[in-house]
């Protein structure tokens, strides 16, 4: 049997063991130490949880095709968060290893859209999965490129974070946004110069200058569609408004 074929928490086990083979692998090859193993399994436990909260919330029998490739790049992910916190104790960290995860994490991230369209299995869950694991990518990466720039480099994998407690508190940041292919841009971008920057291969300030465009153009992005989603509030709140006023007899 496929793994295609397999329901949600089976293709969520499967997962969950192949992060531990990737937590192996990285101990026998880089020497991943027990606060990496421990993140890592966190990290695993904490994925299993939520997306199981999310399948059942979506009725969803299976992952889909495209999931499953979502939740190999989530497997990915888990490995970049155990060497990135093992390196927060240790103060070593396999550069050349962290570069290659997150680089076929980015890679697959155009890989699981194709896939959704050509086999007609594009859903909410599975884009929802999908951006969730784009936007811990790139707190993890932040986390490690902020020893090499400045914690100012943070601002980059926190600020998804930011918009959503923000809308906690202002429901109308909850509306839906238009699709930009901009913010596409700008968010591949924040990707791509994290990993070059992870790769410790430019200069020092080449690589401020990198990330410091990314943040930039983060921040422009967002504080558009904050920008639209208030606009777009409170022109609904006209139009209500005026739909309630009755003319005059």
């Amino acid at each position: 049997m496929t793994l295609t074929r397999l329901r949600a928490a089976q293709q969520q086990a499967a997962g969950a063991a192949a992060q531990v083979a990737l937590l192996a692998a990285l101990s026998a090859a880089v020497g991943l130490g027990p606060v990496g193993w421990v993140a890592g399994i966190a990290y695993a436990l904490g994925l299993w949880a939520l997306l199981t909260a999310a399948v059942r919330r979506a009725r969803a029998d299976t992952l889909g095709p495209a999931g499953l490739v979502t939740l190999a790049r989530a497997v990915l992910v888990g490995g970049a968060t155990a060497l990135v916190t093992d390196r927060l104790c240790t103060g070593d960290t396999p550069v050349a290893t962290l570069a290659v995860i997150a680089t076929v994490a980015l890679v697959l991230d155009a890989v699981d859209g194709q896939v959704a369209r050509r086999t007609g299995t594009a859903s909410e869950l599975g884009a929802r999965f999908d951006m969730e694991v784009d936007a811990f990518l790139l707190l993890v990466l932040s986390v490690h490129v902020a020893g090499l720039v400045g914690p100012w480099a943070l601002a980059i994998g926190a600020m998804r974070y930011a918009f959503v407690a923000a809308s906690w508190m202002a429901p109308w940041m909850r509306a839906a946004l238009p699709t930009r292919y901009s913010a596409k841009a700008v968010a591949a971008l924040q990707g791509i110069a994290l990993v070059v920057a992870t790769t410790e291969i430019l200069p020092h300030p080449l690589a401020v200058a990198l990330v410091s465009t990314a943040l930039a153009l983060l921040a422009w992005s967002f504080g558009r569609d904050v920008t639209w989603l208030w606009r777009n509030a409170h022109l609904s709140r006209w139009a209500r408004a005026a739909r309630t006023v009755r003319p005059h007899p």
